[in-house]
C-alpha cells in the first residue's frame, strides 16, 4: 500500500510504495465533505497503475487535497471503447486500477457496471472498497423503515412519465429512495402529492455532508410546500426519501368493509377493491379476498 505523510499545510498525503495487489478496485469517494474518505481508500488511489474517473476534473480536486499525484482517465457513459480497453490492458499486464465516480459509490446511478463486467469476464478481480453513498446515507437519517427499502434513482424528466412511474410504485411497501435535479425537485414533489397523496411521509436530503446540508422530514404536502417557499431547497444535490404504503391493519374495519360490500353490489369485486385500496391505503388483494370471504347479502 502506499505510505503516509503530512504535507507542509498539515494535510495528509500518500505517495507509492509496495503495489497492491492486480485488480479493479471499485472505490467510494466523499459525496461532499472531503474528510469522509476511507484512509483504505486514498492508499489504494496513491498505489494503483490507473484511476479510472467519471470527472476527471472533479477527482483531481480529492487527489490535489491529499497530495496524491497519479495518472487518471476518463470513463463515463460517453467514453469510447478505447478507455475501456486501456484499464483492461493494465489488468492483463498484472497492474491495478480504481474506479471512482463523481462522488459516492461507483455505479449507484453511474455507467461503471459495464466496466466491472468485462473485468469479471475476463477474470480479472474485481474489489469493492465501501464509503459514502447518498441513498443510504438519507435512508440511515429519514426515520423511516430500513429493513426494506427500494432505490429508483432518478425519475423520469417528463411530468407524465414521472407520474406513471409513480403510480407503478404507490403501492408498494417499502420505504422508496429517489435522486432528483434541483431544477426538477418542485415538479417532482407536486407529482407525488398528486399520485401518492399529501399525507404520505417523506424526507429531503439535500447537499448531504456539505455547508448548506438540508435533512427534512414531513409529510410531502408540506416538502412541496417548504421548497415552493424556499429557492435554496431547488440547489444542489437532492435526495428523496419516501414512506411505502403502509397497512393500517391486516384486517379490514366494519366502516370500510360496509363501503366495500356496498360497492361490489354495483361493481366487480376487483373494481370495488381497487376504489376502496385508493380510499383506504389497504392493500387490493386483501380487500379482494375480504369480499370473496364476505360476500354482500
Amino acid at each position: 500500500m502506499g505510505r503516509q505523510g503530512t504535507s507542509r499545510h498539515g494535510c495528509a498525503y500518500y505517495y507509492k510504495g509496495q503495489s497492491v495487489e492486480s485488480g479493479l478496485y471499485v472505490v467510494a469517494t466523499p459525496i461532499g465533505n472531503l474528510g469522509d474518505i476511507s484512509a483504505r481508500a486514498l492508499e489504494v488511489l496513491a498505489a494503483v497503475d490507473l484511476i479510472a474517473a467519471e470527472d476527471t476534473r472533479h477527482s483531481a480536486q480529492l487527489l490535489q487535497h491529499y497530495a496524491i499525484d497519479n495518472t487518471v482517465l476518463a470513463y463515463h457513459e460517453h467514453s469510447d471503447q478505447r478507455a475501456a480497453q486501456r484499464v483492461m490492458q493494465c489488468l492483463a499486464e498484472g497492474g491495478a486500477v480504481a474506479l471512482v465516480s463523481d462522488a459516492g459509490t461507483p455505479l449507484i446511478s453511474d455507467p461503471g457496471y459495464r466496466l466491472v463486467r468485462e473485468a469479471q469476464d475476463l477474470g480479472y478481480r474485481v474489489i469493492p472498497l465501501p464509503g459514502p453513498c447518498a441513498a443510504v446515507a438519507a435512508l440511515s437519517v429519514s426515520g423511516l423503515p430500513t429493513d426494506r427499502f427500494m432505490f429508483e434513482g432518478f425519475l423520469p424528466n417528463k411530468s407524465g412519465t414521472r407520474s406513471n412511474r409513480l403510480r407503478e410504485l404507490q403501492q408498494r411497501e417499502e420505504t422508496l429512495i429517489f435522486y432528483e435535479a434541483p431544477h426538477r425537485i418542485e415538479d417532482c414533489l407536486a407529482d407525488l402529492v398528486a399520485v401518492f397523496g399529501a399525507d404520505r411521509e417523506a424526507l429531503l436530503a439535500r447537499e448531504i455532508t456539505k455547508t448548506f446540508e438540508t435533512v427534512r422530514r414531513a409529510p410531502l404536502g408540506e416538502l412541496l410546500a417548504f421548497v415552493q417557499g424556499d429557492s435554496n431547497q431547488q440547489r444542489g444535490e437532492i435526495v428523496l426519501v419516501v414512506a411505502g404504503l403502509r397497512q393500517r391493519s391486516s384486517e379490514v374495519d366494519p366502516e370500510t368493509a360496509r363501503l366495500l360490500q356496498r360497492l361490489a353490489q354495483d361493481l366487480p369485486g376487483k373494481k370495488a377493491a381497487a376504489i376502496v385500496a385508493e380510499l383506504s391505503g389497504l392493500r387490493k388483494k386483501l380487500l379482494y379476498d375480504y369480499l370473496l370471504a364476505h360476500p354482500s347479502s
